[in-house]
């Protein structure tokens, strides 16, 4: 059974840290029901969605992606680059306790989810404002034993490497050239996005569809002409708080997993 676990919208979102967006009213109660389609939108592809309650503490605490790296044999729980939002990784750890092992990333590194891009069994790892170098090193050193392989990528210019590059399946991605260093990415094969559509490349490959923002048509076109079955989703209240379509699950394969504990 494929899970995604994802944590409803705080009353408080209009709180929420950011980096690049200057700050905006955000309708909470709007933001609620985008999220809500979205998590619907999920639990119609199959998934079994896991929905958490919001904590008022945590106004950014429906980004479930950015404090755990989950993968077929481990949790990596992170320490997050943004300090008011380490507390959210209590909630997230307790959720994922039945089906994974967990592992933990330990100052002075910082390492947040959303940097974080898997292909087979390379960790593609984003040096950004939230992920030093000591993050994708003990994340490497989490994650060799069950041989995955962590490639740094530099970002500039997005909050997250998944603002900027994500995995459309296979070995094919969905890029803006502009905000990361793409060398570590030269051996995939690489669709861009609309030049005015610099946000595009936020992209959650789910059950052999494309969720994407319903906020880039001409992006979306290109995909569907290249073949690829697109839903688009209006998030448009979520992303004033910064948001894509990856950060708000945690999305893996929740049977044949024993419930293990750290």
């Amino acid at each position: 059974m494929w899970t995604a676990i994802t944590r409803r919208v705080s009353d408080f979102i209009s709180r929420c840290e950011l980096e690049f967006l200057p700050r905006s009213p955000i309708d909470a109660a709007k933001a609620a029901a985008q999220h809500l389609a979205y998590e619907n939108c999920l639990r119609q592809l199959g998934f079994d969605v896991i929905s958490l309650s919001p904590d008022p503490a945590f106004p950014d605490g429906l980004f479930v992606e950015d404090p755990a790296v989950v993968l077929d044999e481990v949790a990596v729980m992170c320490r997050m680059g943004a300090k008011s939002r380490r507390g959210e990784a209590d909630a997230i750890a307790a959720a994922l306790a039945p089906y994974r092992r967990r592992e933990w990333i330990r100052e002075p590194a910082t390492i947040e989810g959303g940097d974080v891009m898997r292909i087979g069994k390379t960790l593609f790892c984003g040096i950004s404002r939230r992920t030093n170098r000591e993050g994708a090193r003990q994340l490497a050193q989490a994650t060799e034993r069950f041989s995955y392989r962590v490639v740094p990528a530099a970002v500039s210019g997005c909050l997250h490497l998944k603002s900027a590059i994500c995995p459309l399946g296979a070995d094919a991605v969905i890029a803006n050239r502009n905000l990361i260093d793409m060398q570590p990415f030269e051996d995939l094969s690489v669709f861009d996005v609309a030049d005015d559509e610099p946000g595009a490349a936020n992209v959650l490959e789910a059950a052999g569809k494309i969720i994407m923002p319903a906020s880039f048509p001409k992006t979306r076109r290109m995909l569907e002409k290249a073949g690829f079955e697109v839903i688009a989703l209006d998030i448009s209240e979520l992303q004033k708080a910064e948001a894509g379509v990856t950060c708000s699950s945690l999305i893996f394969k929740a049977e044949g997993n024993r419930p293990l504990t750290a």
